[in-house]
């Protein structure tokens, strides 16, 4: 694997940290600015919701650009919101900031997604987008603790300096490895681009992150007050296994890409399928500690399998003409499933208890499922000017 895939990871790396940093931050970030925990809390959303519009928007606006200078600009924008975090004076301003940034995540992700697989042979695309988004795998596992650290001991806005520098890291590594003619390609009209959205293809593998990719959230949005008052774990236990859960996203990232290169529609159901029942078995996971643990390890690793078959699947029915447009959604259907999932999670936590929020993820991801199976039989998109083909 080439030193400009190490690159894209650490751009990922930066972004991934910036928008899960918040989630250790919001006790401060309240009591500093004077708002309510829940006030706090839409800081998440909004992000989620940034990420949902700036990525197809500014993916179109910058299709002509060629691509180590879309993403060293979105880097610039990275490391401007962040500092505009740390020196916000208010509520609404660090609002506005965490939306400025979020508009670089759809886009990043999107592009570098593209540029990566034209960096290896065509049997190693999956994995290649797999180290990509090692990336943000690192960044839970790493990033994220060490921001709520800082913001422990300087205050939440060392944290998002520290974020900003992180970007500036990023930036020069991007600058030096990423070639400077990768992803020069022939621009198709904009019509032939937005084109590719009329393909049912297309849609039901949006529709298989969204609801395939909810499940987790639905059950990871509340894994602590389950660790706590189900499992019984206190602060240290619960801290080793939100650890253990980042190594098991780690790996499941790499596992996904390997599989996702020998096959990707074989590899999208059996890491869904995989993904329902770990989550359904998560209403009798958290009875005993050392259960607890090597559980979130598992779901980890089938959680983050499941990230590269499904945007290869995208990119294969998208075709050349619209795959940095789909690409770029696809990042979109990510985060819509987060909220979703979350949102789906908590109305089961209500009427349900805890426990429930496994099986409602469960429902998610079969969802998913089902879509994956559905698409499998539909007939696959076919090129500008050939005929349908079998998926």
């Amino acid at each position: 694997m080439p030193l400009s895939l190490l690159a894209l990871a650490a751009g990922a790396f930066g972004i991934g940290t910036t928008e899960f940093i918040i989630m250790g931050l919001l006790t401060q970030v309240s009591t500093d600015l004077g708002i309510t925990l829940p006030t706090a809390g839409t800081l998440i959303s909004g992000y989620a919701i940034g990420v949902a519009v700036g990525a197809p928007v500014l993916t179109l606006l910058t299709r002509t650009w060629p691509r180590k200078r879309l993403l060293l600009a979105l880097m610039l924008i990275f490391i401007a919101g962040n500092a505009a975090a740390a020196l916000a004076p208010g509520y609404g301003w660090l609002m506005a900031a965490r939306m400025l940034t979020s508009l670089t995540h759809g886009t990043f992700f999107g592009v570098g997604a593209v540029v990566a697989t034209g960096l290896v042979a065509p049997d190693k695309r999956a994995s290649a987008i797999a180290l990509m988004f090692s990336g943000l795998t690192l960044a839970t596992l790493l990033g994220v603790p060490a921001g709520a650290w800082i913001g422990q001991h300087f205050g939440w806005r060392a944290a998002f300096g520290a974020v900003a520098a992180v970007g500036m890291l990023a930036y020069a590594i991007l600058a030096l490895f990423v070639p400077r003619d990768q992803g020069r390609p022939e621009v198709s009209p904009l019509g032939q681009e937005l084109a590719v959205l009329r393909r049912a293809q297309v849609w039901a593998g949006l529709g298989i992150t969204v609801f395939g990719f909810a499940g987790v959230f639905a059950l990871y949005t509340y894994i602590e007050p389950l660790l706590r008052q189900v499992t019984g774990m206190g602060d240290n236990l619960v801290a080793v296994t939100l650890l253990l859960f980042g190594g098991g996203l780690a790996a499941g990232n790499l596992l996904g890409g390997r599989m996702a290169d020998r096959g990707v529609m074989q590899a999208l159901l059996l890491t869904t399928a995989g993904l329902a029942v770990a989550l359904a078995l998560g209403h009798w996971a958290f009875g005993h500690p050392a259960v607890a643990m090597a559980y979130t390890i598992v779901l980890g690793t089938v959680a983050f399998a499941t990230v590269a078959p499904m945007q290869m699947r995208v990119l294969q029915q998208a075709g050349p003409a619209g795959a940095t447009l789909v690409s770029s959604l696809n990042i979109a259907a990510f985060n819509l499933g987060n909220a979703l999932g979350a949102w789906v999670g908590g109305l089961a936590l209500s009427g349900l208890g805890l426990l429930s929020v496994g099986w409602a993820g469960a429902a998610l991801t079969a969802v998913g499922l089902l879509l994956a199976l559905w698409s499998g039989r539909m007939p696959a998109a076919p090129a500008v000017g050939q005929p349908q083909q079998s998926a």
